[in-house]
């Protein structure tokens, strides 16, 4: 445990962070396996569940969880599949 004050300070700072990095990240990985469900199944939504998953992408490389380049990756990758069952 830290005894200098901004020490302190930072140790519940990076707790808050990591908190909502944690929950974002959930977010963003069932976001993707929803939208690769619902690719797989053939729903009849799979093209809105795929805009989610996309906003859900682009949210987590604004808020810093994702490189730009990995996210661009799994956005290609998401319409690739969603383009090949359609």
């Amino acid at each position: 445990m830290p005894n200098i004050k901004s020490a302190k300070k930072r140790v519940l700072i990076a707790e808050a962070n990591h908190m909502r990095n944690k929950s974002l990240n959930t977010a963003l990985k069932t976001a993707i396996k929803k939208a690769d469900a619902a690719i797989t199944d053939n729903a009849a939504d799979k093209a809105e569940v795929v805009k989610v998953a996309v906003k859900k992408i682009d949210q987590a490389v604004s808020k810093g969880i994702l490189h730009k380049n990995n996210a661009a990756r799994k956005k290609s990758q998401l319409i690739v599949r969603l383009n090949k069952a359609n």
